[in-house]
């Protein structure tokens, strides 16, 4: 299974791996973002998300005019010694992890928009998504996590962002904060006019979530959301909320009605080799009563894939269409800036 890791859906999500009673990496611990050892991602610096699938694609940062924030996903899933409710930025075995999935897979798309800024934080073990009977101190790791992000975002905006437009990005546990970053810095504030859009990906969000910022309805519109939760066709999660009312975003078509659009319209997305190439038609998509709705991809040996959820490929699938689209997006901003 481990050639097929980038579709291996969270099941991690049953584990009997639970972290302590005590939250254990404290304020003492908190990031100094001034040091680059605590970004995952940084634009002056070689990284991983300066990495490419294809050599036909070209890393652009040095040129970019616009940044992108990106907030990466958990990683802290319990693995050998993850026994505490937050992992530490200084923690070498999983910031190679970090790296080497979510750094490589998902924020190097962001590499052929803008400026990739990607900050290490205190984030909470995965098991703070689902502990019924210690709510209390899930709370308490992810608003911990939150606090590093938040650091860090007013770090950039004091020192690299220049005014510069802004592309907020992120999966999962980095979608919650996310969410919470656009709520505390964008939403009916001034800085919500360097808003370019936000990729908030894997995690429900309520088309009302935010008092001005709007799901996005067509592909160059700016300063809206897109947010999309990948499932096989005709499943209906257990234990996340299926509605109506959660915004969703095909991101093959970059509109929210409920339209079948083909393989045929995928202009390519990564697999576990991340330097194998473009996968071209990899994968449909439909939105369905808040999800979205995926035929089995087809790649080689897809047939052996018999998971439903198909999380940890919301980006993998649509790789090369959300890298075009940030990047249409991106020059629409630009131009309406230049024309005012």
């Amino acid at each position: 299974m481990r050639l097929f890791g980038f579709v291996l859906v969270f099941m991690l999500f049953g584990c009997s791996v639970r972290p302590a009673q005590r939250i254990d990496v404290t304020d003492e611990f908190q990031p100094n973002y001034s040091l680059k050892e605590n970004w995952a991602a940084l634009p002056f610096r070689k990284d991983l998300a300066d990495d490419v699938p294809d050599e036909r694609l070209r890393d652009i940062q040095d040129s970019a005019a616009v940044d992108v924030f990106f907030i990466h996903p958990t990683t802290y899933t319990g693995d050998r010694g993850q026994r505490s409710w937050n992992g530490a930025t200084n923690d070498t075995k999983l910031n190679q992890k970090t790296d080497q999935t979510t750094i490589l897979h998902q924020a190097s798309l962001f590499n052929g928009v803008g400026k990739v800024y990607a900050p290490r934080y205190r984030q909470a073990h995965l098991h703070s998504f689902f502990s019924q009977r210690r709510k209390e101190l899930a709370e308490r790791a992810l608003d911990l996590a939150y606090s590093d992000v938040r650091s860090a975002f007013e770090y950039y905006l004091e020192n690299y962002n220049q005014d510069r437009p802004i592309v907020i990005a992120s999966h999962s546990q980095g979608t919650t904060h996310a969410i919470q970053l656009l709520e505390d810095f964008f939403d009916g504030k001034s800085l919500q006019n360097q808003l370019v859009a936000a990729y908030l990906v894997g995690i429900p969000v309520l088309k009302e979530q935010f008092n001005t910022i709007r799901p996005c309805q067509t592909p160059t519109e700016i300063g809206c959301f897109c947010s999309w939760r990948s499932y096989k066709s005709g499943h209906l999660p257990k234990r996340f909320p299926v509605s109506s009312q959660i915004a969703v975003t095909n991101p093959l078509s970059w509109k929210t009605t409920n339209e079948y659009v083909s393989r045929k319209a995928n202009r390519g997305g990564v697999l576990h080799n991340f330097h194998s190439g473009i996968h071209e038609n990899l994968a449909d998509a439909q939105i369905h009563e808040g999800l979205l709705w995926i035929t089995r991809p087809k790649f080689p040996w897809s047939f052996l894939l018999t998971t439903k959820n198909y999380h940890v490929a919301d980006y993998n699938f649509f790789y090369m269409n959300v890298r075009e689209n940030g990047r249409l997006r991106s020059k629409q901003f630009l131009n309406l800036k230049s024309d005012q």
